[in-house]
């Protein structure tokens, strides 16, 4: 016994992510598919590769 009050909690938590609308964040979204982080609007990156990390790769040669 006891299942009833989790199963009461589970059906109201569901039905309001069934039935609630949260506000979309299009700017962020259209960043995600493009490609461009978060980081690189707050850095003013271009999305050029950073040139520190050419140093990590000669390793492998």
């Amino acid at each position: 016994m006891g299942r009833g009050r989790a199963k009461a909690k589970q059906t109201k938590v569901a039905r309001e992510l069934k039935y609630s609308s949260p506000q979309t964040d299009f700017e962020r979204l259209q960043r995600e598919l493009s490609g461009a982080s978060d980081d690189d609007r707050f850095n003013g990156s271009d999305g050029a590769p950073d040139e520190g990390w050419a140093d990590e790769d000669d390793w492998r040669r």
